[in-house]
């Protein structure tokens, strides 16, 4: 079979059936889509263990991370034994394929006192009423009250709000449906800017939408501007150039933990499917703690 013509089925396979998110289903396409013009010949089974070691070797001089190599062999280890499950090939060629570990960098995480100053400030600026800066307010309180992620805020619809219990019904990575709440300072600017801003701004669509968050034509926000709202906002208070709503997520879990909650409650809200990827904010919360006190304690 053809090399290109099995990934094709592969990608669809993740889409379809094991239901991965779009942005997985992508990587895992563009990572085959490079493998294949890595070597010559377009048949599947001309793949072998030297193959994969020499694409893995080219993406080292390029100089590609060590998280996307990491990323590259989990997709060419899982392509093939797909591959091998559907008896295009009479053995795994990825077996022994080894990559380098990914590096353990810690999250970009907002101090507790920043938020509140980013927080207050973009209140005082929804205070006269303007529909993008009410939005902007809502959108900032709910992904740091809620944890959640963009694609999630981004597709959340009226439905799926409760605002009188505290709560949002979102569709998380694998279409996961999950329920996670969100506090009181999140609920008063979310309802404001549901009575006050969304009606002006769906005025400006010519078709009705059912999404709670709307762009300036009245559309449904996308995350571009999501990304783009968070950058500006959070930037000056975590001292980097790059960052995005993750960091709100990133942040949410850090002061959850921070405040004496269960890892596992953590899991929940996050809508992580392992402990394990919960557990990189333990090590954020310890970092935090050690920072302090080296800073508090005169025998530090």
């Amino acid at each position: 079979m053809e090399f290109a013509a099995a990934a094709e089925t592969f990608t669809e396979h993740l889409q379809q059936v094991r239901r991965l998110s779009p942005a997985t289903v992508r990587a895992y396409r563009s990572d085959l889509r490079d493998l294949g013009e890595s070597f010559d010949g377009a048949d599947l089974a001309a793949v072998d263990l030297e193959v994969l070691r020499d694409w893995l070797w080219k993406a080292t001089q390029r100089g590609d991370a060590r998280s996307t190599l990491a990323r590259r062999a989990a997709a060419a280890r899982s392509f093939f034994t797909w591959a091998l499950e559907q008896e295009l090939i009479d053995h795994d060629p990825s077996l022994r394929l080894v990559a380098p570990k990914r590096g353990r960098t810690l999250p970009t995480v907002a101090s507790q006192d920043a938020m509140r100053e980013l927080l207050e400030t973009k209140q005082a600026a929804a205070v006269e009423g303007d529909p993008i800066a009410l939005r902007d307010h809502a959108i900032l309180e709910l992904l740091y009250g809620a944890g959640i992620r963009v694609s999630e805020l981004c597709g959340l619809d009226i439905d799926d709000l409760d605002l009188d219990r505290g709560t949002a019904r979102v569709l998380g990575k694998g279409a996961k449906e999950r329920v996670v709440p969100f506090g009181v300072p999140a609920r008063i600017a979310v309802a404001g800017y549901l009575t006050r801003a969304r009606p002006s701004l769906r005025a400006r669509a010519e078709t009705a939408t059912p999404a709670v968050f709307l762009g300036a034509r009245g559309a449904r926000v996308g995350p571009r501007t999501v990304y783009s709202l968070v950058a500006d906002a959070l930037a000056p208070f975590v001292g980097a150039e790059t960052v995005g709503p993750h960091a709100l997520r990133h942040t949410a879990a850090t002061h959850l933990l921070d405040g004496g909650a269960d890892l596992r409650a953590v899991q929940e809200i996050l809508g992580h499917a392992s402990l394990g990827t919960t557990q990189i904010y333990t090590h954020v919360s310890a970092e935090r703690l050690t920072a302090t006190y080296r800073l508090a304690h005169p025998r530090a």
